[in-house]
């Protein structure tokens, strides 16, 4: 009766390890994307409406955020292994789904892509760092001197 017990108690635990083993996969090899390679947003964000794909790790001592009265203020650095140009088809994808309007993307080895909406701006930069990115998300509200200069009359 023991063996048998410590038999059933040896298979559950090894069932339970071999589980959890193919449950945490790792970022580069594609288990933590979704088909034909794209990236998946992550489930807890600062900013809702801001997505961060999956696989990259918060540096909390390296990023601020404040919220009041409806003005949101943020610089939240990311890091982890990743290919930029799926850091970029992430947020080309995933910005949209938030109103987010692409305004450009300025490429110079680090890679700049600023959205907008309503009264927000969001600077997105992705910098490789060997087979490492570094992300770092910069919102704000929108600069009302770039909407006054947008709506001004041309002579």
């Amino acid at each position: 009766m023991k063996f048998f017990k410590k038999l059933f108690f040896l298979s559950t635990a090894c069932c339970l390890l071999i589980t959890a083993l193919m449950g945490c996969s790792t970022f580069p090899d594609n288990k933590s994307t979704g088909s034909a390679g794209t990236l998946e947003p992550q489930a807890l964000l600062k900013f809702t409406d801001v997505p961060v794909p999956v696989g990259l790790k918060n540096l909390p001592q390296q990023s601020y955020s404040f919220e009041s009265s409806g003005v949101r203020v943020g610089v939240l650095k990311y890091q982890g292994k990743s290919d930029p140009d799926r850091v970029i088809n992430f947020y080309k994808e995933q910005m949209a789904m938030y109103n987010w309007s692409l305004v450009n993307i300025v490429e110079y080895g680090i890679r700049l892509m600023n959205f907008e909406r309503e009264n927000e701006s969001c600077i997105i930069t992705i910098e490789p760092k060997g087979s490492s990115v570094l992300l770092i998300i910069s919102l704000g509200p929108k600069s009302q001197n770039s909407t006054k200069r947008a709506k001004a009359p041309v002579k």
